[in-house]
């Protein structure tokens, strides 16, 4: 099973808000969107599922141009966020509900329902309503619909997001194996970095409308081909600056400068932007390479068994995130330290060098 994209585009009003996109999403894996809000997540969906039109380009599913096909013609499900249930009917009911606008047996819609119950722990709760549910249950309600309805593609649109932290960690990890083997395309739409990287799969990078990279997810968190991507895929945001490349060295300002190696020590020499996440800036040194990093620290926030501090470094505001609790004073000037094998290099124009 495929679904096809070709040249999509999403204009509203003379503005653009989806730019031309085309990619393949293929069953048997997780394909996730992953952009912040307002990227376009929601309104690619949206078109997919044909809840939105598209003002140029094609879609097609297992090859037949579903481009002008109803919602309700091109067999798909479709999670939300928030709990979209029907507050007058069973769990039952409500899991039932496209089965029985499709025409199925009574029995067919039985199995079906009390399987998909099964999986997601609802058997107990078939004859309650909605609103007697815990907003974990409501929302396993949805997930259970999708699933009994056997649709040919599956939108998840951050489906987590309005759950508590505990319920997003159990769901987060059944969701894959919920959909296994189905034969349906899925695909997930999310803004946290974290969740894209426990799903797997392949993953589309947006932002402001556009898709910036697709590939294996580990890949590109690995390999990300611009700045834009790499921007995208980092929780906290990424540690950019410009430097100054002369010679073998890299110069960050007048108290930060380091040796280049491999590609980047071949480059012209010019300005670039350097590209850090802050799990790679420690508060301690962790090998004779490190660069040493002098700050003033703003914020700082305990999150577990980590430790982030937001420090100032000249006309750069940098994030350090580090394992274990450390005991940093706001407005302490104190040194940090970055790893320069885990440097991405871009041109001004945002393109990878190095």
């Amino acid at each position: 099973m495929t679904l096809e994209l070709k040249s999509i585009i999403k204009s509203v009003d003379g503005v653009t808000h989806i730019k031309q996109t085309s990619l393949i999403l293929e069953a048997g894996h997780f394909n996730v969107l992953l952009g912040q809000t307002g990227a376009g997540k929601t309104s690619l969906i949206k078109m997919m599922a044909g809840l939105d039109p598209i003002a140029g380009g094609q879609i097609f599913m297992d090859g037949q141009d579903i481009t002008k096909l109803s919602t309700q013609k091109r067999n798909i499900s479709l999670v939300h966020q928030f709990f979209v249930n029907y507050p007058h009917m069973t769990v039952f009911d409500n899991i039932a509900s496209p089965l029985k606008v499709a025409g199925m047996a009574k029995s067919e819609i039985q199995g079906r329902v009390e399987e998909a119950a099964d999986i997601l722990q609802l058997r107990p709760m078939l004859n309650r309503r909605p609103q007697e549910l815990s907003g974990g249950q409501q929302q396993r309600t949805a997930l259970a619909r999708a699933i009994a309805k056997e649709s040919r593609a599956v939108f998840l649109d951050e489906p987590l997001a309005n759950l508590d932290y505990k319920l997003r960690e159990e769901l987060r990890e059944q969701l894959p194996e919920l959909f296994a083997g189905r034969g349906a395309v899925v695909v997930y739409a999310t803004s946290e970095p974290e969740e894209a990287l426990l799903l797997g799969g392949y993953t589309a990078l947006m932002d402001n409308g556009c898709v910036t990279q697709f590939g294996p997810t580990a890949e590109i968190y690995r390999n990300p081909h611009n700045l834009a991507s790499a921007q995208v895929f980092s929780s906290p945001p990424i540690n950019a600056a410009t430097i100054t490349k002369q010679g073998a060295h890299a110069t960050l300002d007048a108290n930060t400068s380091w040796p280049l190696t491999g590609d980047m020590a071949n480059l012209q020499d010019g300005q670039y932007i350097v590209a850090i996440r802050p799990n790679h800036i420690s508060p301690n040194a962790r090998n004779q390479t490190s660069v040493t990093l002098t700050g003033t620290v703003l914020v700082t926030e305990l999150s577990g068994s980590e430790s982030s501090a937001h420090f100032e470094m000249g006309n750069h505001t940098w994030v350090s995130l580090a394992h274990g609790t450390h005991p940093y004073q706001i407005g302490e000037a104190r040194d940090f330290y970055m790893d320069p094998s885990a440097c991405f290099y871009f041109a001004p124009d945002g393109a990878l060098v190095a």
